[in-house]
């Protein structure tokens, strides 16, 4: 006798289908953590502020008859020595280092993934030849040679010193990539890709790429800070950008206007305060992308955070039971 009705069995699975791939696709995303949450919230109200600051103050090399002023009388950061206001100065100066980072951030991930992922596909003499200039980039000491460029640019924009940081730091990215890219070469899906046909760009591109991506997105990352920390210590060292407010400029100048002498803490505290944040929440963000990228980190971590609550309630008891 044919069966008239859904088989029960049958019926109740198939509700309960695309809950279990939401599941499934909920478990491929690593949890929101405290690191990760403390760095993005940071980095993300500095980066708010320098976008939206440079609107909402003034000009910041306006020089008024206020010199050397704490902050009030409606200047929130104080004046410098000359009478320039300083959260306006701070404002345009986040902005300046923001796109310093980002620009290199983005010409290292398109140099290192070129040099690095391509190179490695492909294999041969193209791969070779890619892991020598690589090599000969990684060997040139890069703090000397920025500094030679600097000195013998006379005018130097915002885009000049990311461009000398970029071509001085891509080449570690691009090693870690390349190894990386010779592991998953040589995979079973890369392989049946292959075997089946498939372009190379493709393959690439659809199988090869998308397993880098937290690696690429650390290694950006890495990137920004050093290009920040980079560009701040040429500031500091008046192989800055010349004519454009960043927080290395600022130090610079607090420097030559003996701020730190004067007591003018409001001049050399706030960009030092924003590099140390901006840079800590950089570091935070990394941490959390190595524990992604590593099971093994993760694990421990979550080990560690076990055996600490763990520690505190057999503390707690022991407390009870003195009492």
């Amino acid at each position: 006798m044919a069966l008239t009705t859904q088989d029960p069995a049958v019926a109740e699975s198939e509700p309960h289908a695309p809950a279990a791939s939401g599941r499934s696709r909920q478990r491929s995303f690593p949890p929101m953590t405290a690191k990760l949450a403390i760095g993005l919230s940071i980095a993300g109200a500095i980066a708010l502020f320098g976008l939206v600051g440079p609107y909402l103050v003034g000009d910041p090399s306006k020089v008024d008859d206020i010199g050397l002023s704490g902050p009030g009388g409606g200047f929130l950061l104080g004046t410098t020595q000359t009478g320039q206001d300083v959260f306006a100065q701070l404002a345009y100066a986040t902005r300046g280092s923001l796109t310093i980072g980002l620009v290199v951030g983005a010409l290292t991930l398109v140099l290192s993934t070129f040099f690095g992922v391509v190179g490695a596909y492909i294999g041969g003499v193209v791969d070779e030849s890619f892991s020598l200039f690589s090599n000969v980039m990684l060997v040139i000491p890069g703090l000397p040679l920025v500094i030679v460029i600097s000195s013998y640019v006379p005018n130097k924009s915002v885009w000049l010193i990311a461009f000398v940081l970029a071509l001085t730091g891509w080449a570690g990215s691009a090693r870690v990539l390349r190894g990386f890219t010779l592991s998953l070469r040589n995979r079973d899906y890369v392989l049946a890709s292959r075997v089946s046909g498939e372009r190379s760009w493709r393959i690439l591109t659809v199988e090869v790429l998308p397993n880098l991506i937290p690696l690429l997105a650390s290694q950006v990352v890495f990137a920004i800070i050093f290009a920040i920390l980079g560009e701040a210590g040429l500031s500091f060292l008046g192989l800055g950008a010349s004519g454009s407010f960043t927080w290395g400029t600022m130090l610079y100048f607090a420097q030559n206007g003996l701020a730190l002498r004067l007591g003018a803490w409001w001049w050399f505290i706030p960009p030092g305060l924003m590099l140390a944040l901006f840079g800590a929440a950089l570091s935070l963000i990394n941490f959390s992308i190595d524990e992604i990228i590593n099971p093994k980190l993760r694990s421990q971590t979550r080990a560690a955070r076990r055996t600490w609550r763990m520690s505190r309630s057999q503390l707690k008891s022991a407390k009870e039971a003195t009492l």
